[in-house]
């Protein structure tokens, strides 16, 4: 029985999103979706030579693409929903690492986290990891959890998933499901993952003011959730 879907919001990834659908390791998994967020390359086509499901979501937004891969795959629900990026940053084939927890129905929501694990030189820029610490201390301080990481890779149970009732269309999306995990009472965990650089140029953390915007949305993510 396949279990599994795993989501990847991809915004002009032509050049690593093949690599990164091909090393899924494919036990379990029910289906490989590529949101091709508004891309002007052939990402699309790429993903769909690699043997993944390909849908559009034109207007640009991580979160956004994320809502667009759940509404698609709702249609057919599986046990477990894998997200992971289209730049060949995450290893794929730990993809089993996060997984394993949720089958064993050990964890809801398990997390792949970069800060622990093993990274290559260049992978994370000083002001991304600064970036997650500082919301790991505001999360610990408000929340009373202790998350080291807000990376992208991470496995979720479907059932879980719906619960969080998601709504970030941006830079927000993986903090609040973080945060509405622990305020449902989800059982979080954090597992090690390898992170390596990532091919081409971050949208993100690869520029300071990339990184800057993003640290904004996820203070006020954060924010609102305290006093909402």
């Amino acid at each position: 029985m396949k279990t599994v879907s795993v989501i990847i919001p991809a915004l002009n990834e032509e050049s690593s999103v093949g690599g990164v659908v091909g090393e899924i390791p494919r036990e379990n998994v029910r289906e490989i979706v590529v949101v091709n967020n508004g891309s002007t390359d052939g990402t699309a086509e790429a993903a769909r030579a690699a043997g993944a499901t390909v849908i559009d979501e034109p207007v640009r937004g991580y979160g956004r693409a994320c809502l667009a891969g759940i509404r698609h795959i709702s249609q057919d629900p599986p046990e477990t929903v894998v997200f992971l990026d289209a730049d060949y940053s995450d290893y794929p084939s730990e993809m089993p690492l996060l997984t394993a927890p949720i089958e064993a129905d050990g964890a809801d929501l398990v997390l792949g986290s970069r800060i622990t694990g093993a990274r290559s030189s260049g992978a994370m820029p000083p002001h991304t990891v600064f970036g997650n610490k500082v919301a790991g201390v505001l999360l610990s301080a408000l929340f009373g959890v202790k998350f080291t990481d807000l990376g992208p890779f991470r496995a979720i149970r479907f059932s879980s998933l719906m619960s969080l009732d998601m709504r970030d269309e941006d830079y927000g999306w993986t903090v609040e499901m973080q945060i509405k995990a622990v305020k449902k009472g989800l059982r979080c965990v954090e597992i090690p993952v390898r992170y390596r650089k990532r091919t081409g140029v971050s949208k993100i953390s690869g520029t300071f003011s990339g990184s800057a915007k993003a640290g904004v949305k996820i203070a006020r993510v954060i924010l609102r959730h305290v006093f909402g």
